[in-house]
């Protein structure tokens, strides 16, 4: 790691050869940017965990505010870690709560926690390895209120996270009532992200789609938040997940999404 006098710290990623870097959000204080060969990757505010920056984020965290009543630790497993984001506000906004991170990049996450630490490291365990190796090994004996899928977007998408036998494993693991939430970015003409919503509408009894209103007309591109569970949620829930934001934004489900499912 090297460090320079503005502030800014760097790792050279073998893995991907590329470096990370670290650098001081100058208009937040405590907060910091994540980029990976310079593009900016996580945003993460260790003054005020709740603070959330980028949208998709944010929508990801409304989710995971409506599971249960406010407060109530949540058992999460992240399959794609970042800056521990999203980690560090379930541990802020819900204490007591059981975390698991798992991300292929040993020197980014090193490089993250020994930077950022998390403030419960005793109940945010860390694991270096694939996502699909880690839900097929011996080390899930718990199941989870919710799993996040932060790996990937388009083209980009490892084949083998892509199958439906992937979502299968992922609704393995899920508690009675729990959720798996997918981080779609995508370009139009929105072929991965419809891919997708095919494949979990295949494997759940519910799947809903959050994201900015202007990208289901399939001519931007930008981040779905993707969820599917076995206890649908009612009509109550839904309203008060759409009413969180960001606006402008829809959560479509059911036949809502029947203009979306084919361009």
């Amino acid at each position: 790691m090297s460090g320079g006098g503005d502030g800014v710290r760097r790792r050279w990623l073998a893995g991907v050869g590329q470096h990370a870097s670290l650098s001081p959000d100058t208009w937040v204080p405590g907060a910091w940017v994540l980029s990976i060969g310079g593009a900016e990757q996580s945003h993460v505010n260790l003054a005020d965990p709740t603070d959330i920056f980028y949208e998709y984020l944010r929508r990801l965290a409304n989710h995971l505010d409506l599971i249960t009543e406010p407060g109530t630790p949540l058992d999460v497993l992240h399959l794609g870690a970042g800056a521990l984001t999203l980690a560090r506000y379930v541990e802020a906004t819900r204490p007591g709560s059981g975390q698991l991170a798992v991300d292929s990049e040993r020197e980014l996450l090193g490089f993250v926690t020994e930077n950022l630490p998390v403030s419960e490291p005793a109940r945010l365990r860390l694991v270096i390895d694939d996502a699909r190796d880690v839900l097929a090994s011996q080390l899930l004996e718990e199941r989870f209120d919710a799993i996040v899928l932060d790996v990937f977007a388009g083209a980009d998408a490892p084949a083998h996270l892509r199958e439906p036998s992937f979502h299968e494993e992922l609704r393995a693991q899920l508690k009675p009532g729990g959720i798996s939430l997918v981080n779609v970015g995508d370009d139009p003409p929105l072929a991965f992200v419809r891919e997708q919503l095919r494949v979990m509408e295949a494997a759940y009894r519910q799947v809903t789609v959050a994201a900015p209103s202007d990208l289901f007309g399939g001519r931007f591109p930008g981040n779905f938040i993707l969820m599917g569970t076995d206890a649908p949620w009612n009509d109550e829930r839904m309203d008060a997940l759409r009413a969180l934001g960001p606006h402008p934004g829809s959560v479509l489900s059911g036949v809502g999404l029947d203009g979306f499912r084919k361009p």
